[in-house]
């Protein structure tokens, strides 16, 4: 559509992008430290200070907060959605696979740190190649971790729609100097 989010002091903000020389403010919902967002059909899934939360963007100009379509984290910073389930990075928990099936009854499908070795979670890009789904997660202290989270020789989870996620490590490249936590309010 022609609408951006952005996260602000007075919380997450909707603007319309019509005329992309002349943005307007749309909307703006109360949350508190927006980090990231991402959009699946008439739901913006939010992370902020508090963990998750569910925006219903069905009309932009009357954005809402779903009431009872929030996940508490500790932490929570980037998003990313496929299907059903969405992927946060969670910081020191590592990822936090949510399945949002019902968007507006989020519930937690797995928590996944591979063993500790992703514990400084700050952001994922969960991309499909071929028959498999694979999860990109920059780590601060351990670097990019490559996750295959759905492969066709993981039957039976494997087949339908929304398979159901099963990460174990596949790949890792740990960085010379850890890298810098995003600025707050960053969406």
């Amino acid at each position: 559509g022609g609408e951006a989010s952005l996260g602000a002091e007075p919380g997450l903000v909707i603007v319309n992008l019509g005329n992309a020389r002349k943005p307007v403010s749309a909307a703006v919902v109360p949350v508190k430290g927006a980090s990231a967002s991402a959009l699946q059909f008439r739901y913006l899934v939010v992370t902020d200070t508090s963990g998750v939360r569910v925006i219903d963007v069905t009309i932009p100009e009357r954005a809402k907060l779903v009431p009872e379509a929030r996940l508490p984290l500790l932490e929570a910073y980037g998003i990313s959605i496929a299907r059903t389930y969405a992927y946060v990075a969670a910081g020191r928990e590592g990822v936090a696979i949510i399945d949002i099936e019902n968007p507006e009854r989020p519930r937690l499908h797995l928590q996944f740190d591979a063993n500790g070795q992703v514990n400084d979670a700050r952001d994922v890009i969960v991309g499909a190649t071929n028959a498999s789904l694979f999860e990109y997660v920059a780590d601060g202290r351990h670097g990019l971790k490559v996750l295959q989270l759905v492969a066709p020789d993981t039957p039976p989870t494997f087949y339908g729609f929304s398979p159901e996620p099963t990460p174990p490590p596949h790949a890792q490249r740990t960085p010379r100097t850890p890298a810098t936590p995003p600025p707050p309010g960053r969406a």
